[in-house]
């Protein structure tokens, strides 16, 4: 631990440092300003000014007002020239400017770049020797203490006597300046600086008092700081922005220099009250928003540390973000009460924030009061205020959004929190239920929600057509669709655990009712800005509203169903008010579906079924994929954008899982978390992906979607490692023992064969739209697959469902070498009758791997008749194929022979 004179020496030191760096800002902001305005007036009138962006009303009135530290006088006294800088004016030269029109402006004077020596003179030397006079009080309290010179009394009271020259000092030289015809400057005004050096020390005497030597108790300490910092927001009048950046920030951080074993929250928050109204009071007369912003941030951060006190102190701290609210509205926000004037039809962030942040406070203390009484009820009045208010001044209009996602907040915490089974509506506890302890809590947030969902819509409907600005009324139609739908579905998950619940189920139609006539209304209205959006959103409210009632009204898992039947309805809705909006929300549902499943792929959990098929599969993947691509059709129609290929994708992405999870629902016997996959399961797989891929690469044809197209790769890249790794791997059933089955049909026929089909369809179907080496290997793919097939049959005739067992005879390897050439002379007919070179290039491969087979294996293995009739077929294959080759492929027609000529008569 520190010692005290450390202590003593190091928190005012850090106070000070604090201020000075606020002044800093503050001045240099006041120096820019001081700039702009000089430019101004240097410009000629004739000239053309570049139009300046808008501003809000803080930054407005804010640049609009003169420096504070050019003492109380409140305009700066004029810039007279030099009478020898000014040449005198002839009145002959008066009398003509006078025939002529109106003489043009004087040139303006030449500014004269600011020297290194008058930098130095003017601002550093000023700041050195305020920071100085600061820390000279300091050390000499200090030196005073390690010497033992002066008693702990005289020093607290030559630290007062000195805080109080200082002071006087500054307001001594503050009226010399402000009677002279000289102007400080802004950034290194000796007033301001002496009298923020006096509030320092006096801040260190006072704590210095209390801390180091207990000549004053905590409640004495506690108003004396309080009042040096409420001198130093007042002094902040006259000496500008130094001393309320020092004021704010030291009126905050006494609480913390005075502590007790037995805090008074009420004395505490009393006391933050009156910092926070005079804070606001100085932000609004001076017009500076960044002191306003900073109370805010100041007052906030006092609602977390008390928030581990529990329910029962929730009063004081209740009281603390209500007070602060109310200070806050009439004073901060523009257009409201005594706040300053607003612009109609904009959004102002200082006046939304500051209500947002002391919603966030009580819905903090709420959340930690485990929603008492008390909590709830301030928290619904700061909502309702910050409705109000919003209703009154548009610069407010930012809160509604806020206030509609934190009631959800809190209703959403409450929801998920552990509560007595069997809970019901407020008609009570079902028979057999004794009362508990939360039943009046329930039943407040009952009326609570109602309360605000009633609130939230008919505000949000009444407000349409009131303003001029395009954003307004969309903020309010977002909070009226959003709010009831968001409590509304914290209600079931609390009270009907998310089961089927019929009386949900009709609270969601009637709500979509309302949503459908507020659209009606809307709809017959004339145009104004953001009158579409407003419908689009009531609109969308409808669809919600009876895709929750589905939800409630049916068994788990329809809620995956409803969401993507509400995208494809916003993806239709935005097709007749063309709004980008709705593409978007479209987008979004796909994406809340999607996460859905990936939480719970089965859908509904261990009630999926176990019948194939047609089980819950299906409706919970096949519904939402026909929404998604019935919504992406719709969504096409207003262009390509990142909306429309997000609901693509999601399209793609549940047709894939809804063939693959079918797959392995039925081959695993409805246990789809199955750790293994067998022959069939992966065979499917292949199937089922070369055939989408087909489908994808013509869709993409028509489309031209880069979904599509990348969706078609994809799905082709998984069928060739799954065949790859899979089939020929880690399911082969020559290296495994795999029954296959029958002799005919049988795994192997699924597994290669139809797979090889595919694959050569797929090659086919890419073939002159995607880079050669692309489709030939497919075609290759299927040509292995192919030859897998010839192979693994014969095996099978040969050893029976389980090929991966006995001995290969010579009657087995001849009959390799026959199929091998019978496949390839059928490759090289196919190749011949559709004029397929790629057909004759992979009979050529075949037979190539036949002759390769003959003088490697059947060489060294057959023996007797087997090597004789290998090659003896072999060869007169090879014959045949040479002379098809030369009489009907390449066939060479001879040239006729001349006549001769016939001699002429004699």
């Amino acid at each position: 631990m520190f010692d005290e004179p450390f202590v003593f020496f190091f928190a005012p030191l850090v106070i000070a440092i604090v201020a000075l760096i606020f002044a800093r800002k503050a001045m240099n902001q006041v120096a820019e300003l001081r700039q702009r305005l000089d430019a101004i007036q240097a410009t000629p009138a004739a000239a053309a000014a570049p139009v300046p962006p808008p501003l809000t009303p803080w930054e407005a009135f804010e640049q609009s007002l003169p420096s504070a530290s050019a003492g109380a006088t409140p305009t700066p006294p004029p810039i007279v020239p030099d009478t020898e800088s000014v040449a005198p004016v002839a009145p002959s030269e008066t009398s003509e400017q006078a025939a002529g029109g109106a003489a043009p402006p004087p040139p303006p004077l030449p500014q004269s770049d600011r020297g290194f020596e008058e930098t130095v003179g003017t601002r550093w030397v000023v700041w050195i020797g305020g920071l100085t006079l600061a820390l000279g009080g300091f050390f000499m309290v200090r030196y005073s203490i390690e010497a033992g010179l002066l008693g702990p009394g005289v020093r607290t009271m030559l630290g007062g006597l000195f805080a109080l020259a200082l002071l006087l000092a500054g307001e001594w030289t503050r009226r010399k300046e402000s009677v002279s015809s000289i102007v400080a400057l802004p950034i290194a005004n000796i007033p301001a600086i002496l009298t923020a050096a006096g509030t320092a020390v006096a801040f260190a005497t006072v704590y210095a008092a209390y801390a180091l030597y207990g000549f004053l108790v905590p409640a004495t300490a506690f108003i004396l700081l309080g009042l040096v910092a409420m001198g130093t927001l007042a002094a902040a009048l006259l000496h500008g922005p130094a001393l309320a950046g020092l004021g704010v920030v030291g009126a905050f951080v006494t609480p913390v220099l005075v502590s007790s074993g037995k805090p008074d929250f009420w004395a505490l928050y009393i006391y933050l009250a009156i910092v926070t109204a005079a804070a606001f009071g100085l932000a609004r007369v001076r017009l500076w928003r960044w002191l306003a912003v900073t109370t805010i941030a100041f007052a906030l951060l006092w609602t977390f540390p008390c928030l581990q006190c529990g329910p029962s102190m929730v009063g004081p701290h209740a009281f603390h973000v209500l007070a602060g609210f109310i200070l806050a509205a009439l004073l901060v926000v523009c257009g409201f009460m005594f706040g300053p004037p607003a612009d109609e039809g904009q959004v102002e962030p200082i006046s939304s924030g500051s209500l947002a942040a002391y919603l966030l406070g009580a819905t903090l203390i709420v959340l930690n009061g485990f929603h008492a009484d008390a909590a709830m009820i301030v928290f619904g009045l700061l909502v309702a205020g910050s409705l109000l208010v919003a209703w009154r001044s548009d610069a407010a209009a930012g809160a509604v959004g806020a206030a509609a996602a934190l009631v959800f907040v809190v209703f959403a915490e409450w929801a998920v929190r552990a509560n007595p089974d069997m809970l019901v509506l407020p008609g009570g506890p079902l028979s057999g239920i004794g009362p508990n302890a939360t039943d009046g809590s329930v039943s407040l947030h009952l009326i609570s929600a109602a309360i605000f969902a009633a609130g939230f819509g008919v505000a949000g409907f009444l407000a349409q057509g009131r303003s001029t600005g395009p954003i307004i009324p969309v903020i309010w139609s977002a909070a009226a669709v959003f709010t009831p739908l968001a409590l509304l579905v914290a209600l079931y998950a609390r009270i009907a655990h998310l089961d089927r619940s019929i009386p949900f189920a009709i609270l969601a139609v009637l709500l979509a009712v309302a949503n459908a006539a507020a659209t009606e209304i809307l709809s017959k209205r004339d145009d104004r800005p953001g009158l579409q959006a407003s419908i689009a959103l009531f609109a969308t409210g409808t669809l919600a509203a009876l895709a929750l009632a589905l939800t409630f009204a049916l068994e788990k898992g329809w809620l995956t169903i409803a969401l993507a039947l509400m995208s494809a309805g916003t993806a239709w809705i935005s097709t007749q008010r063309p709004i980008a909006f709705l593409r978007t929300l479209a987008a979004i549902l796909a994406g809340i579906v999607v996460l859905r499943i990936g939480y719970e792929p089965r859908i509904v959990g261990e009630a999926v079924g176990t019948t194939p098929i047609f089980n819950w599969l299906l409706w919970g993947y096949g519904i939402p994929a026909a929404s998604f691509w019935a919504g992406s059709i719709l969504l096409r129609r207003g262009g390509d954008d990142a909306p429309l290929r997000t609901v693509e994708a999601a399209a793609i992405l549940f047709t894939v899982l809804l063939a693959f999870m079918e797959i392995r629902h039925a081959v695993n016997n409805g246990d789809v978390y199955r750790q293994s996959a067998g022959l069939t399961e992966v065979a499917l797989q292949v199937c089922v992906a070369l055939a989408m891929a087909i489908g994808l690469e013509r869709l993409r044809i028509r489309t031209g979607s880069v979904i599509h197209n990348a969706g078609a790769i994809l799905l082709t890249a998984f069928a060739g490692l799954a065949a790859l790794f899979g089939l020929m791997l880690l399911e082969n059933p020559i290296l495994w023992s795999i029954d296959v089955g029958g002799i005919v049909i049988n795994l192997l026929l699924l597994g290669y064969a139809l797979p090889a089909v595919l694959a050569l369809l797929l090659s086919y179907a890419v073939a002159g739209r995607r880079p050669t080496g692309y489709a030939n290997t497919i075609a290759a793919g299927a040509l292995i697959l192919a030859l897998a097939y010839v192979t693994f049959e014969i095996r099978r005739i040969y050893h029976g469902p389980v090929t991966a067992h006995g001995p290969t005879t010579g009657a087995e390897q001849y009959t390799y070498s026959i199929a091998y050439l019978a496949f390839g002379v059928v490759l090289l007919g196919i190749g011949i009758l559709v004029n397929s070179q790629r057909a004759r290039l992979a009979s050529a491969v075949v037979i190539a791997l036949t002759i390769l087979k003959a003088f490697l294996i059947d060489m060294s293995t057959l023996t007797g008749v087997y090597r004789a009739l290998s090659f003896m077929c072999l060869g007169l294959v090879l014959v045949a194929i040479g002379w098809l080759y030369q009489r009907i492929l390449f066939r060479r027609q001879a040239a006729a022979p001349v006549a001769p000529a016939t001699p002429t008569g004699s």
